[in-house]
C-alpha cells in the first residue's frame, strides 16, 4: 500500500492497523540533539486515547508509547526515530459480521475496489486508531516548533449547529472541556446537543480551529508547494475532515477587494506589519510572519446504531445496525490530531526553507 508517507525533509511513515498488533510510526529526518523521552509524546497520546469521557468510544486502551530508536540519553540523535503503541483492547468478534457488507459512510466499498479484499476488523489502516502514530510524530515536531519559540494550539470552534464566538474564546478553558471547546457555555450547550443525538442513536459532526502564533516569514514555496496548499493536504489527510479554510477561508466570497485586503502598516517596533489578518498569515503561498489560522471540517461519526440500508457482496440491499464500540463524535478526540498534522508540516517546511537564500547558506557554513 503506498501513501504512508508524508514530508519532504521531515518525514513521517505511519504504520499498523486498528486491530492488528499496534499502531505506529517512523520519523526520519529530525535534527540531533532535541530533548526528547517517552514522557514528551505521552500527554499528547492522551489527548487522543478513546475510553476517556462519554463522548468518546469506550474502548479502553492505555496507549502508552514506546520510543524503540534514535534517542539516546534523553536526546535525538539524527537517525530514524520509530514509535509503537501496542493495540489491548481488541475486540475484532464485533465486527465480524461486516465482512459481508459495506457500511455507509466507512471506506470497506472502495478498499474492496482497489484492493480486492480488505482488513474488516474496525476498519484496518482506514480506522481513526491510524492516527496514533501521527500524533506520536506530532508530539516530535511540535516540541521542535517550541525550540523555535512557535506555539501551535487547536480547540474545538463548533459543533453541530452550535458554534463560538471570536471575542468568546477562553484557550484555557479548552484543555478542561471533554468536547475541548474553550467556552463553558457554548460546551455545556454542546454537550446537551450530543445527549440527544446519542439517544436518537445518531452521531453528529464540527469544526476544529488550529492557531499558530510565532511563525517566521518567508516559509513556503511559491507554486506548487504553498504552505496552505501543503497544510490543506495535512489535514485532509485525516479521514474524518471533509474540508480546510485557511484565514477567512469561503468569507472572502462574500466581500470586496478593499474590504479583504491585509493592508500594511509599520508597527510600534518600526517592522512590517498587517492591519487585518484575513489571509491567515499566509500570502502567495508563504508565511507573512501574522498568526496562521486554519480550520478543518469534521464529519460525523460513521458507525450508528441506527438501522441504515446498505448492499452486501452479493450486490443485494440489506438493513443494518452497525455493532462495536464507536464515537458519538470524532472531533474532542481530532483536536490532536489536526494540531500534530500542522506541526509536522511546518517542521518540514522550516527545514526546507533553510535552504532558500544564499546568504544564510553562506553564514551557516561561514568559519
Amino acid at each position: 500500500m503506498s501513501g504512508s508517507v508524508y514530508g519532504n525533509i521531515f518525514k513521517i511513515s505511519t504504520w499498523g492497523e486498528s486491530h492488528g498488533n499496534g499502531i505506529g510510526v517512523v520519523v526520519d529526518g529530525c535534527p540531533a540533539g532535541l530533548p526528547f523521552s517517552e514522557e514528551t509524546v505521552q500527554p499528547y497520546l492522551n489527548r487522543r486515547k478513546p475510553g476517556q469521557t462519554q463522548y468518546a468510544t469506550p474502548r479502553k486502551e492505555n496507549d502508552k508509547v514506546h520510543i524503540l530508536s534514535g534517542i539516546f540519553e534523553g536526546r535525538t540523535t539524527g537517525t530514524p526515530i520509530s514509535m509503537v503503541v501496542y493495540n489491548e483492547n481488541q475486540r475484532s468478534h464485533d465486527y465480524s459480521q461486516i465482512a459481508s457488507y459495506y457500511r455507509p459512510g466507512h471506506a470497506d466499498y472502495t478498499f474492496d475496489q482497489k484492493y480486492g479484499f480488505r482488513d474488516y476488523r474496525g476498519g484496518g489502516r482506514s480506522s481513526g486508531r491510524e492516527t496514533t502514530g501521527r500524533v506520536a510524530a506530532g508530539a516530535l515536531a511540535s516540541t521542535i516548533l517550541k525550540e523555535l519559540g512557535i506555539e501551535i494550539c487547536a480547540y474545538t470552534r463548533s459543533i453541530g449547529p452550535i458554534s463560538i464566538q471570536e471575542d468568546k474564546i477562553d484557550l484555557e478553558y479548552a484543555r478542561q472541556s471533554p468536547l475541548c471547546m474553550p467556552n463553558i457555555e457554548a460546551s455545556k450547550a454542546a454537550e446537551e446537543y450530543i445527549a440527544k443525538k446519542m439517544e436518537e442513536s445518531d452521531s453528529v459532526g464540527g469544526v476544529i480551529e488550529c492557531i499558530v502564533k510565532g511563525m517566521p516569514t518567508g516559509i513556503g514555496e511559491p507554486v506548487f508547494d504553498k504552505l496552505d496548499a501543503a497544510l490543506a493536504k495535512a489535514v485532509m489527510s485525516i479521514g474524518a475532515v471533509k474540508g480546510v479554510e485557511i484565514g477567512d477561508g469561503f468569507q472572502v466570497t462574500t466581500r470586496t477587494g478593499s474590504e479583504n485586503n491585509d493592508q500594511f502598516i509599520i508597527d510600534s517596533d518600526g517592522n512590517v506589519a498587517k492591519a487585518t489578518n484575513h489571509a491567515g498569515g499566509i500570502s502567495g503561498g508563504i508565511s507573512d510572519g501574522d498568526t496562521i489560522v486554519l480550520r478543518a471540517a469534521i464529519k460525523p461519526t460513521s458507525s450508528i446504531f441506527r438501522p441504515q440500508n446498505t448492499v452486501n457482496k452479493e450486490n443485494k440491499t440489506i438493513e443494518i445496525q452497525i455493532p462495536g464500540r464507536h464515537d458519538p463524535i470524532i472531533v474532542p478526540r481530532a483536536v490532536v490530531v489536526v494540531e500534530s498534522m500542522v506541526a509536522i508540516t511546518l517542521v518540514d517546511y522550516l527545514l526546507m526553507g533553510m535552504t532558500s537564500r544564499m546568504d544564510r547558506i553562506k553564514e551557516f557554513y561561514k568559519k
